[in-house]
């Protein structure tokens, strides 16, 4: 895996063949492609991108991405998180910045991955950057499944949570409150992410079920980006049908 060459900016794609609800999800069949197909050539696509790499721990997801033309990389089976497994990655794959993308989200926008590298890019102070939307739907600011985020006024996280954060006191009053959706993309410099598998998981982390939570209970500041870009992840198969009909109506359109 050992490679002396160094990339400016290198997106590694996670891609676990076990999972609860979906197993061998990167290879379900979306519009007769493997997902993992859609997710590279998507971010293949991003101006600013330099390589992209899928990190997996089954070989035939590696067999299935050079099939297609890609670069695959096999990595442990013992991950506990995606960013453990970028991690692995960047210890033997030298590049000035790292970006996590998740490899469930076929629909991916080229131009949110490059304004994520764009962040880093023209920032040096910034180590850590992710992805933040605005909340359209109110059902979603209540759902445990949609992440939250609340920013500081230099846009660098706060906090994440399952919670309805912030909360609306008093709400007899006229509140223009906003609720952001935090995206599970993710950028880093190298030693940043090389740090992450010896931080200790802290207590809000293991609550929130929230990998992120782990950087600001370890003092890392976490530069929020925001996207207009709302992320489509296929979590059951029943979200396949969904995402075809969204690349029918996108192909139409």
């Amino acid at each position: 895996m050992a490679n002396s060459q160094s990339t400016k900016v290198l997106v590694v794609i996670p891609a676990r063949h076990a999972s609860v609800r979906f197993p061998g999800k990167p290879l379900a069949s979306i519009a007769g492609r493997p997902m993992i197909q859609h997710v590279f050539e998507g971010v293949r696509r991003a101006q600013r991108v330099s390589r992209v790499v899928v990190a997996t721990d089954e070989a035939s997801i590696k067999d299935a991405v050079e099939t297609f033309g890609g670069e695959a990389i096999l990595t442990r089976h013992d991950h506990r998180t995606g960013t453990d497994r970028v991690a692995e990655v960047a210890a033997h794959l030298n590049a000035e910045i790292y970006i996590n993308v998740q490899g469930d989200e076929p629909l991916i926008d080229p131009a949110t991955v490059d304004a994520l590298a764009s962040a880093m890019l023209e920032d040096d102070s910034v180590q850590i950057a992710t992805l933040c939307t605005a909340i359209a739907h109110k059902n979603d600011i209540m759902d445990p499944n949609v992440v939250k985020v609340v920013r500081d006024f230099d846009s660098n996280a706060l906090y994440f949570s399952r919670a309805p954060i912030p909360w609306v006191r008093d709400t007899g009053e006229s509140v223009a409150a906003r609720h952001w959706k935090h995206l599970g993309l993710y950028g880093f410099h190298r030693d940043t992410l090389l740090e992450f598998p010896t931080l200790p998981p802290g207590d809000l982390e293991r609550l929130e079920q929230l990998e992120q939570l782990r950087w600001l209970e370890n003092g890392f500041r976490i530069r929020v980006v925001e996207t207009d870009y709302d992320a489509v992840s296929v979590d059951v198969p029943e979200d396949v049908e969904r995402v075809e009909k969204l690349l029918r109506e996108r192909s139409e359109s």
